[in-house]
């Protein structure tokens, strides 16, 4: 490519911009970082559009940038196309007017990161908080998985706030975690109040996946619940954030009666315990006339009525029609949760027709308990 006269002048702005991101490394190397490289993509588009510069112009700066700065690592040509590529997927537009420099040479300046202007998204500006807080490779992982900003706040939001590697968040995204809670039927916007509701509809997921356990050990609830406790590591990750296992079988006694639920759990976030009640088959609506009962036996005998919200019952069954589970919460005053679990991810095309059908499967577990 021939070197042109806007080229040099542009070169020395960026070679600027990356003088300052080092001088600040120190204090805050991953946000610094981010913000340079959301930076660079916000330039090179604006001047790939202003003097029609094609792609060979990001091959120039690349090498341009190596060898100005030998021991940084980020300047390959893949790495600003991905810089391109993340500006571009928060913003939703061919090119934008640029954001706040990365300048300052006197004392106490800093980096502005000012509103972007044009025809954005709102989100944007969140986004490009939120960015500077995890990985740039965990960010390269959300703009290549997600259909959306929407979607890939959410997965910002969940990779900072349970702290995720790379692995986790891509293991997270193939589970589709984003559209999981979606699914769930409960009744939480009537039995609780606003705030403790939204929490506890994002608690919820539908399907869980259980990957991690032995389907052919599984010919009851009890096996489903003494393997997931086997695993309460791997069970707990994918109950999610704030979960605290307290019990399984736990026991409580009503008129002199004992009674047990499947697992009990405290939710750190919510304040309040939460009962989780395993079923090998469908839902049927007498089990959420039972858990009703179990979730009052908690809020009386077992929580802390001043410091405790009202006990949440979530119901896991295998299968569940949405109509039917939505008429059996419909009158009840207790906060319930009905979802799906399932033993496996998504299975190759090419493996399908060798493994057994979900429907043989629960027929094989059905001779077994007769």
């Amino acid at each position: 490519m021939k070197v042109s006269a806007p080229y040099k002048i542009w070169l020395k702005e960026i070679k600027d911009i990356v003088s300052f991101a080092k001088s600040k490394a120190a204090l805050s190397v991953n946000e610094y970082l981010l913000l340079m490289y959301w930076q660079l993509g916000q330039m090179i588009v604006q001047k790939q559009k202003q003097h029609l510069w094609g792609d060979a112009v990001i091959e120039q700066l690349s090498l341009d940038l190596q060898k100005a700065f030998p021991e940084m690592k980020g300047f390959s040509r893949t790495n600003l196309f991905n810089c391109k590529k993340l500006f571009l997927f928060y913003t939703n537009t061919k090119v934008q007017q640029p954001v706040g420099q990365l300048t300052g040479t006197k004392k106490n300046t800093f980096i502005k990161v000012q509103q972007p202007v044009g025809q954005m998204k709102i989100s944007t500006n969140k986004a490009l908080k939120l960015i500077t807080k995890i990985p740039w490779g965990s960010n390269i992982v959300i703009i290549e998985k997600t259909n959306s900003i929407d979607e890939a706040l959410f997965y910002l939001l969940q990779t900072i706030e349970n702290n995720w590697s790379r692995n986790l968040l891509l293991n997270q995204i193939a589970l589709n975690l984003y559209k999981r809670p979606e699914k769930a039927i409960t009744n939480f916007s009537k039995a609780l109040p606003s705030r403790q509701s939204n929490i506890a509809m994002q608690v919820l997921k539908d399907p869980y996946v259980f990957d991690f356990l032995s389907v052919q050990k599984i010919v009851s609830e009890k096996n489903i619940e003494d393997q997931l406790i086997n695993h309460i590591t791997k069970f707990l990750l994918e109950l999610g954030k704030g979960f605290a296992f307290v019990g399984k079988q736990y026991h409580v006694e009503v008129s002199k009666k004992d009674y047990y639920t499947d697992l009990l759990f405290y939710h750190l976030h919510l304040r309040c315990y939460v009962v989780i009640e395993l079923k090998i088959g469908e839902f049927k609506p007498e089990y959420a006339g039972k858990l009703s009962f179990y979730l009052s036996a908690i809020d009386n005998l077992v929580a802390n009525k001043t410091n405790d919200n009202a006990t949440i019952g979530i119901i896991l069954c295998k299968e569940k029609d949405n109509v039917t589970a939505a008429y059996a919460l419909r009158g009840l005053t207790k906060p319930i949760g009905v979802a799906q679990y399932d033993f496996i991810k998504s299975i190759p095309k090419n493996l399908k027709s060798e493994l057994p059908s979900i429907a043989q499967l629960e027929k094989e577990l059905k001779n077994i308990n007769k």
